[in-house]
């Protein structure tokens, strides 16, 4: 039977390939599916069975054999249309059209086949995509005069013209070349004049509601791109406005009247804009006579709920392009207001996708509004600029007196639908339990981020009215007539986002009034989940203002007592948030804790120091180790050497008590360092140290250099204990709770050297100092595992080291080299899977030896060398982006440092064919598109150094000697090396690419064009994600508004500013 289907020979039996598609879709067992796959695939696969294709689709009963032909068409239309004779392309094309047209000019068929007419369309549009406008010159004259033959042809007609817009316009990037999209987009331009007039004539001859809904969604398909005069010049504005108020078209009508209202040409057609809003407007009062929106959504149906969301879109996008000629006259200043009392109603309703239409607008609105009112305030603040007069400034507040009304609704809207921020770590669950957040949810944050702009530019433009309205909701939380969990939570993350948006005086009085008024709530509330409640928002608050702390000592000193206090509550996520907001406090305020104060005996971190073992006394390991992180940061905000080396004598005192009796017990009996308790220990010290040593940087040496010889015996006995274990038990043993305990103390110590050495930024000799000891304790160690026992933080650890100290390590570099290459990439290569992390970090080693100590790899024997670069290979190779994005820059700094090194004839002549034989593999297949800022970064590279090179790249005993120079004989490699891997490429198509390539070597931005635009003639990449191709431009764009945030108060909340805020 299979033997019988495969022979192409003569026509295919029908029935029998029926059978088969039947069977892969079938119920029968899975060994009948799994035969049928392998045929199917087998006939999928051959390149003559399109020729079959019309023979199926005449035969066959069966839609999914019909569906299985029309799949073997498409692949060959997209890949091999233009190798195929001119009679076969014409047999195709004329064949899909004739089947089209034969099943929907009858609406029986229409209707029964509609699956399978949709597919033919898709096809009839790929063909489209390649004979139009050139080969096929009448196809729009021929489908406009079908169309007007029968109505369900019309309909179908309206699906092609759809779908063919969407091609060109929506999904072309990628798909085709920028030139080809431009020829299809200037015949549909030239064209569309029978477009439009079928279009009306349906519109408004038609009583068929399939075929006027098919018009109005190929119209919304055309409308973002037509000539304007189509649309103002012409009925089709007054008909589609007609047509809104009939509840069966009024989503589609919206939708292209919301194409229309995000057109902006300029002053010509305001006019026609106004018109258009105003009937608008008239008709919406009619359509929302009654009742609220909100309970209109919560009760409405499916096309209800969704009218109202296109109502915002629409509103949105009318405001976003015309909102300043309805501001002209008095009639459309009450037209403008009620849209936006509508759409502040709309974003009251209990939708996330809706709100978040309705937010986008919002924040582009105040932003808009605020940046005017700024500039004004600027030119009123400085001198008088010639040439601004009173009349702008008159205008400015006019504006700002026009929407006081509708901003200060903003503000209760923004208030009362606050999204949480990411401290919070205190939630409702769906039961209605207050309990710790376990994911956080990236929508919310997202949302988070643009309220809380939208709110400061608010705040900004009316620091009153904000103050007011919160104050105003707080005072209704204390006498308990607004109370609920979420009206306090929202008000509360409300408060916290505009930090930094006032000025100073004001923002003390505000937050003296806040901050007492939620401590009295705190003592007040009774009920375990109501105070979780509340202290999660005191904590929240008085997080964001360190500026307000800073100059109110009694206030922070109150606010860290409380946090003390919140540290021995044992309700979920109290706890967490106590200590995270501790540190975010001190990172903001930490001189204030060791100067001393007015009215204290002592400065408040000795206090701290001597009540230290109660305030931890209720936390657990992890909060235990922020909390060492913020002392530390204390403690290295003293200046006095003295005073910091006894501050941190005293905070370490605990651990180190700890760890000398268990040194000491060791020391007596070894054994006692194998109970699990005594190594949980040893893992806790370790982890309180590299807490510490984070904060305090080089400050830390006094207490590493005590246990530091300690901490690298107990690593070698822990290490040989692990290989014995593993040895004996087998390849299991490695994943038994004893080993992975033991292996956590191995990776805290390595973590532990590599922070303080990473901080240690004065002490250069450190280096020195640190790495012999370690040698044979971490390096032997890794060289002499079994792999699942080596740490890929030793590979971290040497990273760091190289890149802190560089060049004075280049000693070091072979025996580093000896003791973790071979044997980690024997562990790395064998998949792409296995050890995750050695991978990582094994490369981002090789990155620093590269960069640092390039005259280490130069010293390499050639065996060593081809090493390297085939491990480079096998990284930029790797799925994993970070990984290959590692091994791509260490191949191009390679490169750049060799040009550079005397001995750049030999390299090249050793690796450059391979270098780019191998680029060009990964820059054509899909998995590796996020590199192409890098691939195209090293080809542009090989290709300029060619010209550099003094000796020949060939082998002149294999290759004849026609080659006259270095680039000629790259240009012909090239080109065959790519015509061998794109037959479906014809030679002039790949050497015009290759001649592009050369004469663009020295102008990056037109190589990197050049490359995609053949990555897409080549259909290696389809349409799927080309947004890798663009990365870098939108990085640019990225800078750009972080630099505009710097600039605007608060905008960048306070404690997420990178620079230091002085203490005052």
């Amino acid at each position: 039977m299979a033997e019988k289907l495969r022979d192409l020979s003569q026509p295919i039996d029908v029935p029998l390939l029926d059978a088969t598609v039947a069977a892969f879709y079938g119920t029968g067992s899975s060994e009948e599916r799994h035969v049928a796959d392998q045929i199917l695939r087998d006939l999928q696969n051959n390149p003559d069975m399109w020729l079959q294709v019309v023979h199926i689709l005449q035969n066959s009963q069966n839609l999914n054999t019909k569906f299985f032909a029309l799949q073997v068409l498409e692949n060959v239309i997209k890949y091999k249309w233009n190798a195929l004779p001119v009679e076969q392309c014409d047999g195709i094309k004329n064949y899909i059209s004739d089947v089209i047209v034969q099943l929907s000019s009858n609406e029986v068929s229409f209707r029964q086949e509609r699956l399978y007419v949709n597919k033919l369309n898709i096809i009839l549009v790929q063909v489209l995509k390649r004979e139009w406008p050139a080969r096929w010159t009448t196809f729009i004259p021929d489908l406009v005069t079908a169309a007007r033959s029968s109505e369900t042809i019309c309909e179908n007609c309206m699906t092609i013209l759809k779908l063919l817009s969407e091609e060109i316009f929506d999904f072309s990037r990628g798909e085709m070349t920028q030139q080809k999209i431009k020829e299809l987009k200037g015949s549909l331009n030239s064209e569309f004049r029978l477009i439009h007039e079928l279009c009306l004539y349906v519109l408004s001859v038609s009583q068929r509601p399939e075929l006027v809904r098919a018009t109005l969604s190929t119209l919304h398909a055309f409308l973002s791109w037509i000539p304007i005069g189509f649309i103002f010049e012409s009925l089709l504005l007054e008909t589609l406005l007609k047509v809104f108020p009939i509840s069966a078209y009024r989503n589609l009508t919206l939708h292209c009247l919301t194409e229309v209202a995000a057109l902006h040409f300029g002053d010509f057609y305001n006019m026609q804009y106004v018109k258009m809003y105003t009937v608008f407007m008239m008709q919406l009062q009619a359509i929302l006579s009654s009742g609220s929106i909100s309970d209109a959504y919560a009760n409405g149906s499916n096309e209800e709920q969704a009218f109202i969301q296109n109502l915002a879109l629409f509103l949105t996008s009318f405001f976003k392009n015309h909102i300043r000629i309805l501001e002209s006259t008095p009639e459309n200043r009450a037209a403008l207001l009620l849209g936006l009392d509508y759409l502040i109603e709309i974003s009251f309703v209990d939708d996330t996708e809706v709100f978040k239409v309705c937010l986008d607008y919002w924040n582009l609105f105040v932003l808009e509004l605020f940046e005017t009112y700024n500039q004004v305030g600027r030119l009123l603040g400085a001198q008088r600029i010639p040439g601004t007069d009173d009349a702008t400034l008159i205008a400015v507040q006019q504006r700002r007196q026009l929407y006081a009304g509708s901003l200060s609704k903003l503000r209760t809207l923004m208030i009362c639908r606050m999204a949480k921020p990411e401290e919070v770590l205190i939630v409702e669950d769906e039961n209605g339990n207050i309990v710790r957040e376990t994911l956080k949810d990236n929508d919310v944050l997202v949302q988070y981020k643009i309220m809380r702009e939208t709110l400061i530019y608010l705040s900004h433009l009316d620091h009153e009215d904000t103050e007011q309205q919160m104050l105003k909701k707080l005072s209704k939380q204390l006498n308990g007539e607004d109370w609920s969990w979420n009206n306090l939570n929202t008000l509360c993350w409300a408060i916290g986002s505009i930090s930094g948006s006032m000025v100073e005086e004001q923002e003390n009085r505000f937050l003296v009034l806040v901050i007492r008024d939620l401590l009295n709530l705190c003592e007040f509330t009774k009920g375990k989940d109501n105070k979780a409640v509340i202290a999660s928002n005191i904590m929240y608050v008085v997080g964001q203002y360190p500026r307000f702390l800073r100059a109110h000592w009694k206030f922070l000193k109150t606010v860290v007592n409380k946090l003390f206090e919140f540290m021995h509550e044992m309700h979920p996520g109290v706890q967490d948030m106590a200590c995270d907001t501790f540190l975010k406090i001190v990172q903001k305020c930490k001189r204030k804790f060791v100067t001393l104060q007015v009215g204290e005996n002592e400065p408040f971190v000795s206090e701290l120091l001597s009540k230290l073992p109660t305030t931890i006394a209720d936390l657990e390991p992890h909060q235990i180790h922020t909390f060492y992180e913020s002392v530390g940061q204390m403690i290295q905000a003293e200046s006095d050497n003295t005073k910091r080396e006894e501050y941190l004598k005293r905070l370490m005192s605990l651990p180190y008590q700890k760890w000398a009796e268990i040194i000491g017990e060791a020391g007596r009996s070894v054994d006692i360092l194998k109970n699990e308790d005594v190594i949980r220990s040893v893992l806790n010290i370790l982890q309180t140290n590299t807490s510490v040593s984070c904060s305090l940087g080089p400050y830390f040496f006094p207490q590493i250099s005590v246990i530091f010889l300690d901490m690298l015996t107990v690593y070698r006995m822990y290490s040989e204990l692990v290989s014995s274990t593993i040895a004996e038990g087998g390849p299991f043993a490695s994943k038994t709770s004893f080993v992975k305990l033991l292996r956590s103390v191995k990776r805290e110590t390595l973590t532990l050297i590599e922070t303080f050495l990473d901080k240690a930024e004065d002490l250069p000799h450190l280096g020195k100092q640190f790495v012999p000891p370690m040698m044979d304790p971490v390096l032997g160690d890794y060289a002499r595992n079994v792999p699942d026992a080596r740490e890929s933080e030793v590979l971290s650890l040497f990273a760091t080291i190289i890149n802190k100290y560089k060049g004075e390590m280049l000693e070091e570099v072979p025996r580093i080299f000896e003791a973790v290459f071979q044997c980690t990439l024997e562990m790395i290569t064998k998949n792409f899977e296995d050890y995750p992390e050695h991978r990582l970090q094994f490369f981002s080693l090789l990155r620093a030896i590269g960069t640092h100590c390039f005259q280490a790899l130069i010293q390499l024997s050639s065996q060593q060398l081809k090493l390297v670069m085939d491990s480079i290979s096998w990284a930029f190779r790797h799925t994993e982006r970070n990984i290959a994005e590692i091994g791509l820059s260490l191949l191009l700094e390679i490169l750049k440092n060799f040009e550079a090194s005397g001995f750049q004839n030999q390299f090249y002549k050793t690796y450059f064919l391979n270098i780019e034989q191998e680029i060009f593999a990964v820059l054509t297949d899909t998995f590796h598109k996020p590199g192409f800022k890098l691939h195209v970064l090293v080809l542009q590279h090989l290709f300029y150094v060619v010209d550099g090179l003094t000796e020949p790249l060939w082998d002149a005993s294999t290759v004849p000697s026609q080659y006259t120079n270095n680039a000629m004989f790259v240009q012909d490699y090239t080109i065959k090396l790519l015509s061998s891997s794109f037959p479906n490429m014809t030679p002039v198509e790949v050497a015009k690419f290759v001649d592009g390539l050369f004469s663009s070597r020295t102008d990056l931005p037109s190589f990197k064009n050049h490359t995609r635009d053949f990555l897409v003639q080549s259909k290696q990449f389809s349409a799927q994600d080309n947004k890798d191709f663009y990365a870098e431009e939108a990085a640019v764009q990225r800078e750009k508004e972080h630099q505009r945030m710097l600039s605007i108060p608060g905008l960048i909340a306070p404690n997420e500013l990178q620079d230091e805020m002085v203490d005052s």
